[in-house]
């Protein structure tokens, strides 16, 4: 065995990540100036500035990529990117502090376009 290595049993199959979990797909655009990375468990909500997309349906999500890898948005570049819900507690904190614990209660609820407001 090498030091650091890893052996894994290729007889148990493929590992499915986050089965079962909500997923949204959007598409984020780097409008800034330099590139920005972003980490595996990093609240996509709260992300820097400089990517324009949608941002209150990512709230209580993360990027659908394995732990401890990273997506990098250079200057002017638009991506495809899968998000998935966050687990557990589902409490947030540090990042950007726009949550600071459960998330559920900072969910906006939305109203369908075929519903009325009264």
């Amino acid at each position: 065995m090498i030091p650091g290595e890893l052996r894994v049993n290729n007889d148990l199959g493929q590992i499915e990540l986050n089965v079962g979990r909500t997923t949204h797909t959007l598409s984020v655009a780097n409008y800034g100036d330099r590139p920005i990375q972003v980490g595996s468990h990093y609240h996509f909500y709260e992300v820097n500035e400089a990517l324009h997309f949608d941002r209150e349906p990512t709230k209580g999500f993360r990027l659908n990529i394995p732990a401890g890898m990273a997506i990098r948005f250079e200057p002017g570049q638009r991506r495809t990117i899968e998000l998935v819900e966050f687990a557990g507690k589902r409490e947030i904190y540090g990042f950007q502090a726009a949550i600071m614990g459960n998330v559920d209660k900072h969910i906006t609820a939305t109203i369908p376009d075929d519903k009325e407001v009264k």
